[in-house]
């Protein structure tokens, strides 16, 4: 059995003879048709990446769009000061997900690599945002002072109790990085002093109190922008579905992150301790350009400064319940950076005067990060 083509001959070519049939041995058929469906499926495969990759991630931006809308509104339902409802609970909402998946990762991971992609998220998070989400607040306010008739660059925020946050979260930091390089029989248990660190961060931010100031307005509930006072029924309704869609999102865009840097034969190793963490931190870094963007850095930097408590203890926690909890290189590299980089931010926020400009070379660190991991795995 043979297979038979008619092609064209040009310019002498052999084998091209316009009009005459010419026989191929059936095998090279089968391997000209494969090749032919592997490549149109790989191009299918592609495409369908990159739409589901900007479609999550115009589905994240559209879904926080929503859930700062919705978490104000429940910050004014329950009667909390501004900087509670960034701190606690939109920090709370966003920073779910990403806890969630170091739950799964340690406690029903099989293997010790499955194990250590919980370690990776507790220390992969604190990074990204000490480093670029700080950067993207600072940036967006300086694009945008324009469009909020700001006459300064100046970040108008509490910055003492911005400091002391900091200063909070590095004593927490230093001792989970410790634990790190260390191991010894009683560790595990050490997680429930993570666990009542957090709780006791809610209760001093639950308990203090602040003011808003004039020039933020609380926008009308989307779910019903025609009511001045709309029902808790009809705000819990808007922030737990536009919550939900950001966790669905955020899966799907981790996902094709993965899957980009499959395409592009990228090191699996640079995937999981760079990209992903970018990925998994994108629902806190979007609502914090949302809320620079209305000239509410207050509400951006709370809800920051709240994810990473939630980051440096809960997580951790849950890590050291059920892992060994010891560091390798990268990680040692992202803890110690993560520590340069909180030292910076608390010398900013402590000295009283923070232009928007000096958040920006914190994201830089992010840069040294990266660099540092494809230097480390491409020596071996």
């Amino acid at each position: 059995m043979v297979w038979t083509a008619t092609v064209t001959e040009r310019d002498g070519v052999p084998g091209e003879t316009f009009g005459h049939r010419h026989a191929y041995p059936a095998g090279r058929a089968v391997s000209v048709s494969h090749r032919f469906s592997a490549r149109l499926a790989l191009v299918h495969f592609m495409l369908l990446t990159f739409v589901l990759f900007i479609g999550s991630a115009v589905a994240i931006y559209l879904a926080c769009e929503y859930f700062v809308n919705g978490v104000e509104w429940f910050g004014r339902k329950l009667k909390l000061s501004s900087t509670a409802t960034g701190t606690v609970l939109a920090a709370f909402g966003t920073a779910l997900p990403e806890s969630a998946v170091t739950f799964v990762a340690v406690i029903f991971g099989k293997t010790p690599e499955a194990r250590d992609i919980g370690v990776g998220a507790a220390l992969g998070g604190p990074l990204v945002l000490a480093t670029i989400a700080y950067a993207v607040v600072g940036g967006a306010l300086w694009l945008h002072l324009r469009r909020l008739k700001r006459a300064d660059r100046l970040i108008r925020v509490d910055h003492k109790r911005l400091a002391r946050d900091q200063s909070w979260f590095l004593a927490i930091f230093v001792v989970k990085f410790g634990l790190g390089l260390v191991a010894f029989a009683i560790k595990p248990w050490l997680g429930i002093l993570f666990l009542a660190a957090y709780g006791m961060y809610v209760w001093r931010e639950m308990r203090s109190g602040d003011h808003t100031p004039e020039d933020e307005e609380l926008e009308p509930l989307k779910f019903r922008p025609r009511q001045l006072d709309p029902a808790m029924s009809w705000v819990a309704a808007q922030t737990f579905i536009a919550l939900a869609v950001i966790a669905a999102a955020s899966r799907l865009f981790v996902g094709q992150l993965e899957a980009i840097g499959t395409l592009f034969a990228l090191p699996a190793h640079l995937v999981a301790l760079v990209l992903s963490p970018v990925a998994t931190e994108l629902p806190e870094t979007v609502n914090a350009l949302i809320w620079v963007r209305q000239g509410k850095e207050r509400l951006a930097l709370a809800n920051i400064s709240g994810s990473m408590m939630i980051q440096a203890t809960i997580p951790s926690s849950l890590a050291l319940f059920a892992t060994p909890w010891l560091f390798d290189t990268p990680l040692i590299a992202a803890g110690v950076i993560t520590m340069i980089a909180i030292g910076y931010l608390w010398w900013l926020f402590h000295r009283g005067r923070v232009d928007a400009r000096w958040l920006l070379p914190v994201g830089l660190l992010y840069g040294v990060f990266a660099a540092f991991v494809a230097w480390h795995f491409a020596g071996r």
